[in-house]
């Protein structure tokens, strides 16, 4: 480990308290923030995505937080080699790289023994795929590489295009081109302390509540306008749900309660995922 970088790794569900704990502890060791959240690149995504304000940052500078528009796919590998360019850059400032967040993926590409395949999108092939629903994509999934069939949420309908991408365009199946590297850095891994699952749902359901006080509903519109529909903005929870009250769908309350619900979803997929991780404690 004397060779490696050290970084500090701060993962766990959403509104668990990430980032409060990692701008604390940036502050007490000297540090940079790294944003590991694959929603926190976009610009515009500000309300549903929980980004921290200005205010809330402290003073501490933050990496990867709104490099890019919303119509851009960014993808595990830009945030691999983005990722690995700030570590360089912290560490050679004396300072200490914190990477924090509750996008799993891109921990385990960054920080572990993971290495994904590079295959380069294909739009073409994309759009067709987004032509299908998610059941749709699954089964053809499933059809094509089991494996990654099982091993992916049906609903995660940005995995299951890249698996079928990956498959099609190489002739090998997805599951089987996920190569091991060595783990390139000297990592210390922390989670915010959470008492109970009770906690966190209370914690998720109070973050609903003033995001729509903070004005979700006009975020989404605008982002809408700005954009259109939009895959990123349509597969985001919180603008997903104002889309359905915006369509005449659902009511007003029937969206926020859904955003809830989906948001609590949500953080037990995170659970799932980190709960992989021996060196995280995640005990509820």
């Amino acid at each position: 480990m004397k060779n490696k970088l050290k970084v500090v790794a701060i993962a766990g569900p959403t509104a668990s308290g990430k980032t409060k704990l990692a701008i604390e502890y940036a502050q007490e060791h000297n540090g940079e923030i790294i944003s590991a959240d694959s929603r926190l690149v976009y610009k515009g995504f500000d309300i549903a995505t929980a980004k921290p304000t200005i205010e809330e940052m402290q003073g501490i500078k933050h990496h990867l937080i709104d490099i890019v528009e919303p119509d851009f796919d960014y993808s595990v590998a830009n945030f691999y080699d983005d990722a690995k360019r700030a570590i360089e850059e912290i560490s050679s400032k004396g300072k200490l790289p914190v990477i924090a967040g509750g996008t799993g993926l891109y921990f385990r590409i960054l920080l572990e023994n993971y290495a994904p395949p590079r295959i380069k999108a294909d739009e073409n092939l994309r759009n067709e795929l987004n032509h299908l629903s998610n059941e749709e994509l699954a089964n053809k999934l499933k059809d094509l590489d089991f494996d990654a069939f099982e091993k992916i949420y049906p609903n995660d309908r940005v995995r299951l295009i890249r698996a079928l991408e990956v498959t099609v365009i190489s002739g090998i199946p997805f599951s089987k081109q996920a190569g091991v590297k060595n783990e390139e850095y000297d990592v210390t891994w922390l989670a915010p302390e959470i008492k109970s699952r009770e906690e966190l749902n209370n914690r998720i359901n109070m973050r609903v509540d003033e995001m729509v006080e903070k004005g979700l509903l006009a975020e989404t519109e605008n982002l809408l306008n700005k954009y259109g529909r939009i895959k990123n903005i349509t597969n985001t929870i919180g603008y997903q749900e104002m889309i359905e009250f915006l369509d005449n769908k659902i009511s007003f309350d029937e969206a926020v309660e859904k955003i809830k619900l989906n948001s609590r979803h949500y953080a037990k997929r995170q659970l799932t995922w980190f709960r992989r991780n021996k060196n995280l404690n995640l005990n509820y």
